[in-house]
This record gives C-alpha cells, sequence and structure tokens, in this order.
C-alpha cells in the first residue's frame, strides 16, 4: 500500500511536471513565432531597400554617362513665372517661351548638343511621389522641346525628386524655389 501511495505521489508529480514543461514550452514557442514574423519583416525591409539601392546606383551611373560629356551651358526653369505647381507637371506659358527661346539657341548654335532634363521637386509629399512628380516635371519639358524640333535622342530626363533643394523647403517661397526643371547643356 505504501509503494502504491509512493508510486501516485511520483506520477502525480510527474504530470505536475509535464504541464508545467508544456506550458513553458508553448510561451517560448510562441516567443519564437514572434522573433520569426519580425526576422520575416525586417527581410522584406531590407529586400525593399537593396530594389532602392539599386535603382538609386542606375540613377547614378546613368548621370555619370551623361556627366562625361563636356558641359556649356544650364538654363534652369525656376523663376517666379515658370514654377511648377504643387503636384503638377504642367508648362506655364511662361515655361513655353522660355524652352522656345532655348530650343532657338541651341538651333542657332548649331551645335551637337545633348540634354540633360532634371527634375526637382519640393519637400512635400513620399520620397516615392517626389521622385515621380520630379520625372513627369522633366518629361513634360523633354516632350515639349521634342516638338520644337529637338530630338528625342539627344534628350534624357532624370529626376532628383526632393534630394537636391536650392532653397529650404521651410518656407512657401523656398518650396516655390524647389518646384522646378534644370536643363544641363552638354557638348
Amino acid at each position: 500500500m505504501a509503494s502504491a501511495a509512493l508510486i501516485g505521489v511520483l506520477w502525480l508529480g510527474g504530470c505536475a511536471t509535464e504541464d508545467y514543461v508544456n506550458k513553458h514550452v508553448a510561451t517560448v514557442q510562441s516567443q519564437v513565432s514572434d522573433v520569426q514574423a519580425h526576422v520575416q519583416q525586417q527581410d522584406s525591409q531590407l529586400a525593399q531597400l537593396d530594389q532602392a539601392t539599386r535603382d538609386a546606383m542606375t540613377r547614378a551611373e546613368q548621370a555619370g554617362k551623361l556627366a562625361e560629356g563636356k558641359f556649356l551651358y544650364e538654363a534652369v526653369l525656376s523663376d517666379d513665372s515658370v514654377k511648377f505647381p504643387v503636384n503638377g507637371a504642367q508648362l506655364s506659358p511662361e515655361a513655353q517661351t522660355r524652352l522656345n527661346e532655348l530650343v532657338q539657341k541651341l538651333k542657332s548654335d548649331n551645335k551637337n548638343v545633348y540634354l540633360e532634363i532634371q527634375g526637382h521637386t519640393d519637400s512635400t509629399g513620399t520620397d516615392a511621389w517626389n521622385r515621380q512628380l520630379g520625372e513627369q516635371r522633366a518629361e513634360a519639358v523633354r516632350l515639349y522641346m521634342n516638338q520644337q524640333g529637338v530630338p528625342l535622342n539627344r534628350m534624357a530626363t532624370i529626376s532628383y525628386g526632393d534630394s537636391a533643394p536650392v532653397a529650404p523647403n521651410t518656407t512657401r517661397e523656398g518650396r516655390a524655389q524647389n518646384r522646378r526643371v534644370v536643363v544641363i547643356v552638354m557638348a
């Protein structure tokens, strides 16, 4: 009888220990699952950053190729009459007039030149939106200049988004100055 009681106590103790272990293992497994989910989230973010890095490197390589040409001069569409509207890429009549003057100068110089058309934005909006908007602004200038007779194969566009401000983005006037397109003329 004593041995039966001893076996019962040991068996109950074993059950209590097994329950205790099962509870702690479940807790640890839950923590491991949480860590794995966090690692997967970090991996996803790293993949996005890696793609953004590759995109930036491609843009930098393209800019480097363009920079190999000899810089002649630049035309900036950023004075009060030709600034781009917030979230807009439309060319104002004043901007078209300035571009017409540039096209006439290019034609009268009669040189084989290459144009890099840089789109810029202010700092409002996300980085992705600003890159897209800068590209739209540069492309609007490129297409207009093509309509005026400049060959498309002599022009390339690049968007700097809000990464190269010429004025502080803390004021309305500064943000307006940063909404611009720069045309680099190279030999």
